[in-house]
């Protein structure tokens, strides 16, 4: 079995190969190519949670899974939340052959997806992005969005000022673009093509009143029933999508509160990603119309990423190997 820590997954999983990764097994997932049920999810005491997040991709002859404990918490410790290990077997003889880093993983995956989202819904001139977060979602999100648009303004803003700012001059030095620290919400977001919500929120930090027409929305942060980022009004008057419907309509608290509330009827998810990238399903209608894309995270996502990873470095003999 192959080991590959954060830094091995960071050198063989740059993002713009990702990015197509990503496509790919969202393609194959919309065209029923892929296994994805539902995951698990074991509440611990507070706020922690462990997570097991399975799947099968019969195209890359792999099957595995994901194990992840979730530690909001963490963020004070300067630990990513999201701690864990993507497990990958031979899906014909059933041996373990790769043990990889999930964190990073996730990381990079994640903001991959919201860049296969923006190419297909934001508005092709999109060139003002806004990121609400500065963690290690803002900093991969910041890198794909650059990927899939000519940006020439980013703002940012985030709770914490001094990690704001932390953020700011680490990405100024990081990317050619200018960075702009916002003191609000409402300012950050103002005139945004794209806007990327990254937060660790549990209510809503962006209101439909801040969004102008024709924004596009990576909602990223919030993924349990009762936590979202996004007001009501917001969804409501928006295009949602998806990455999975089935998962939506399970954990995501953007899409289930407001339908709880009787806002939105269980039929506003207007389509998965993959089956707006396959042409099953339409994307954007028009250059005012507001886009949400709401993120959960896929268990196929983690395993088309960590296969790809794993070719990677059988090719390049990077990572370690272990007898079971």
């Amino acid at each position: 079995m192959r080991v590959l820590g954060k830094q091995d997954v960071r050198v063989l999983l740059p993002m713009e190969a990702c990015i197509e990764v990503m496509d790919a097994v969202l393609r194959d997932l919309a065209e029923g190519r892929t296994v994805q049920p539902l995951r698990s999810v074991l509440p611990l005491q507070g706020d922690r949670a462990f997570a097991l997040m399975p799947g099968w991709l019969p195209g890359a002859g792999t099957v595995g899974a994901k194990l992840l404990a979730i530690v909001p918490g963490n963020h004070a410790r300067g630990l990513s939340s999201h701690q864990g290990v993507v497990v990958l077997f031979d899906a014909v003889d059933g041996r373990p052959v790769a043990l990889l880093d999930a964190s990073s993983i996730t990381a990079i995956r994640t903001a991959a997806v919201s860049a296969v989202a923006t190419r297909a819904l934001a508005r092709a001139d999109a060139h003002t992005l806004a990121i609400l977060g500065t963690g290690e979602q803002a900093r991969t999100h910041l890198q794909a969005m650059l990927c899939v648009r000519p940006l020439d303004t980013v703002r940012v803003w985030g709770r914490t000022p001094v990690h704001a700012e932390a953020f700011v001059q680490e990405m100024a030095r990081a990317t050619s673009v200018g960075i702009d620290l916002c003191p609000s919400v409402e300012a950050c977001v103002a005139g945004a093509d794209i806007i990327c919500t990254v937060t660790a929120a549990a209510e809503p930090v962006l209101s439909a009143d801040w969004v102008q027409a024709g924004a596009h929305i990576n909602a990223v942060g919030a993924c349990r029933p009762h936590e979202r980022e996004l007001d009501t009004a917001l969804v409501q008057q928006s295009a949602l999508f998806v990455d999975r419907a089935e998962s939506a309509r399970s954990e995501a608290g953007d899409f289930l509160i407001p339908l709880h509330e009787g806002a939105i009827g269980a039929d506003h998810i207007r389509a998965e990603l993959g089956e707006v990238l396959t042409g099953m399903a339409g994307g954007r209608t028009n250059g005012a119309e507001v886009t949400v894309f709401k993120s959960l995270g896929l268990a196929v996502e983690d395993l088309a990423a960590a296969a790809y990873i794993f070719r990677e470095a059988e090719r390049r003999g990077q990572g370690v190997t272990v007898e079971l």
